[in-house]
């Protein structure tokens, strides 16, 4: 104990102990996702966590992956030319999947069709890029070694929890899975390429093709990320629905130097795995959050996900 003399004779006596008061920690927010994480891009030290570790199916946040495969292909043309199949068409039909609408005999570079994968989540360009990229005599063959690929990429990202069978997410096995922290952790991986950066930035993007007549198709595509261009600073980065996954979404915001990096599996809906994703990021901005966000309309006829 310090005795201090002050002002008018009165002494005070203060324990040396004494420590300024802190401030109690911010609550973690409650989400309605099954599983979840948040993590610091910079460090990746994880801020968050809700069954991180547990396995689960993620939809078409397989096309993360799918993106990250390819554009870290050696020596990588992204102007090389794909010339759009009937079987890719024929697919999309078959599996009743979301669509880029590529039409067959059109001719699309790698730049373009990454955007047709990630911004419409287009299963179509999903598959021309693994027919594209992978090797063999037939598409079922160099489908099949794509995705070997993706989970060499798996592998040396050491994610031992995750495992493709699918290149877009349509699982028929059912051996499709990571977990909320393997998953933040490739897309934190997948960030770090600026050209994957520019694609899951933007909210929409237009692609000048040549059609098999020579003439020019200009498609138009939407990101059914509803969180770009209504969650201040938000950057990327891919969702995600399906029948066993139920609404996925990863995520990216930045504010400043900071920049967070999310996921969230299987959400109540397809609205609340933004509000989740939100309520996350505003956890980890120490920023005030609202009880929802004002989500970015998609236009009529534009792809949902």
């Amino acid at each position: 104990m310090v005795t201090v003399a002050l002002a008018g004779g009165l002494l005070l006596t203060v324990s040396p102990l004494a420590a300024p008061a802190v401030a109690a920690p911010k609550p973690a927010p409650a989400i309605t996702a099954k599983g979840a994480v948040l993590l610091d891009q910079a460090t990746g030290k994880s801020l968050y966590g809700k069954t991180a570790t547990t396995r689960r199916q993620m939809a078409s946040t397989t096309k993360i992956a799918t993106a990250i495969t390819v554009l870290t292909t050696p020596k990588l043309d992204l102007n090389r030319k794909v010339t759009v199949k009937q079987e890719y068409r024929d697919y999309v039909t078959r599996e009743g999947a979301s669509t880029a609408d590529l039409r067959t005999g059109d001719k699309l570079t790698v730049r373009q069709l990454l955007s047709g994968l990630m911004l419409p989540s287009g299963c179509d360009a999903a598959y021309a890029l693994a027919d594209t990229f992978g090797t063999g005599k037939t598409s079922a063959e160099r489908t099949k070694s794509f995705i070997g690929k993706m989970n060499d990429k798996a592998k040396a990202l050491k994610l031992t929890n995750t495992r493709f069978d699918s290149f877009d997410g349509i699982s028929g096995g059912g051996n499709n899975y990571t977990t909320p922290e393997d998953l933040a952790r490739l897309a934190r991986h997948s960030f770090d390429n600026p050209t994957f950066r520019d694609v899951v930035k933007a909210t929409s993007y237009k692609a000048a093709a040549t059609s098999s007549t020579g003439a020019t198709r200009t498609y138009t595509w939407y990101n059914t990320n509803k969180l770009l261009g209504s969650y201040k600073g938000a950057v990327g980065m891919k969702t995600g629905t399906g029948t066993a996954a139920g609404p996925c979404l990863v995520f990216a915001a930045t504010r400043g130097s900071k920049t967070y990096i999310g996921v969230v599996l299987y959400a109540k809906t397809t609205t609340e795995r933004f509000n989740d994703a939100t309520k996350l990021l505003d956890y980890g901005f120490g920023a005030p959050s609202a009880k929802k966000v004002k989500l970015r309309p998609l236009p009529a006829g534009a792809q949902q996900d």
